[in-house]
């Protein structure tokens, strides 16, 4: 499973910023069982607007880890508040099937 949002960072911020508070609050999130990982991508073009990606085994263990409201991570969330936009894409489970095309001698 995977929860997908999109950052923007508000004018006069820059990316690394986030950066920093997301690497502090997921080390801590992927101490709660079922956290699989997470994933901070810069939107090509748009160096202002990141896209984060948390992988997990099921929606029951995220919302596990959520009920137990650690403080520690609620205020590097609220740390990082200030200086970014955050919208939820929402989640999404792994495919059941995923069509690759053939791989091919060149490539």
């Amino acid at each position: 499973m995977k929860y997908i949002f999109e950052v923007t960072m508000k004018p006069g911020h820059a990316a690394e910023e986030y950066a920093d508070a997301w690497v502090r609050a997921s080390e801590l999130i992927q101490r709660a069982p079922g956290a699989l990982g997470t994933e901070l991508h810069r939107k090509i073009g748009e160096p202002d607007k990141l896209i984060a990606i948390a992988h997990w085994e099921s929606k029951a263990h995220r919302d596990a880890m959520e009920a137990k409201h650690d403080p520690q991570i609620a205020e590097i969330i609220k740390s990082a508040a200030p200086f970014v936009e955050i919208r939820s894409l929402g989640g999404y489970e792994e495919p059941e099937w995923v069509v690759m095309p053939p791989k091919t001698k060149s490539g």
